[in-house]
C-alpha cells in the first residue's frame, strides 16, 4: 500500500510539475515530421510557416479551438527542433539567440493560453507571437545563408 502511494505521488509530481506534457500536445511529433527539412534550420522554417498559418486561423476564435491546438502542437515541435539544432549544428552566439526566442515564444504562448477566452487579448497575443516568429524566420534565413 505504501509503495502504491509513493508511485502514484511520484507520477503526479512528474505529470503536473513538467508544465505541458505530451498528453497535451501529442501531435507535435507529427508536425515535426511534416515539416522535416534537409537540416534543422529548414525544419524550423517550415514549422514557422505552419505556425503562422495556424495563428491566422486562430484569430477570432475562442477557447481551445482546433487552430489554437494546432498552434500549440506546432510550437512544441519548434521548441524541440530548436533544442536539437542547438545540440547538433548551431553554435554560440546564434545558439544563445535561438534559446532566447524559445523562451520568449514559450512565455507568449503561456500568456495567450491564459487569455484564450478573451477575444481582444487573444488576438493581440497571436499578433505578438507572429511578430516573434517573423523575427525568428529572419535569423534563420540569415543563418541559412
Amino acid at each position: 500500500m505504501r509503495l502504491t502511494k509513493v508511485i502514484v505521488t511520484g507520477a503526479l509530481i512528474a505529470f503536473t510539475g513538467s508544465g505541458c506534457s505530451y498528453f497535451f500536445y501529442p501531435r507535435a511529433d507529427d508536425y515535426a515530421q511534416q515539416a522535416k527539412g534537409a537540416s534543422h534550420v529548414d525544419t524550423m522554417l517550415n514549422l514557422i510557416s505552419m505556425m503562422e498559418a495556424s495563428a491566422i486561423k486562430a484569430k477570432g476564435g475562442k477557447g481551445k479551438d482546433q487552430a489554437l491546438d494546432d498552434y500549440h502542437n506546432q510550437l512544441h515541435a519548434l521548441l524541440d527542433t530548436i533544442d536539437a539544432a542547438v545540440a547538433d549544428q548551431i553554435k554560440p552566439p546564434t545558439a544563445n539567440l535561438l534559446v532566447t526566442y524559445k523562451k520568449t515564444l514559450r512565455l507568449l504562448f503561456h500568456r495567450l493560453w491564459a487569455l484564450k477566452d478573451q477575444q481582444l487579448q487573444r488576438d493581440q497575443h497571436l499578433d505578438r507571437c507572429m511578430a516573434e516568429l517573423k523575427n525568428l524566420r529572419e535569423v534563420l534565413q540569415a543563418l541559412k545563408g
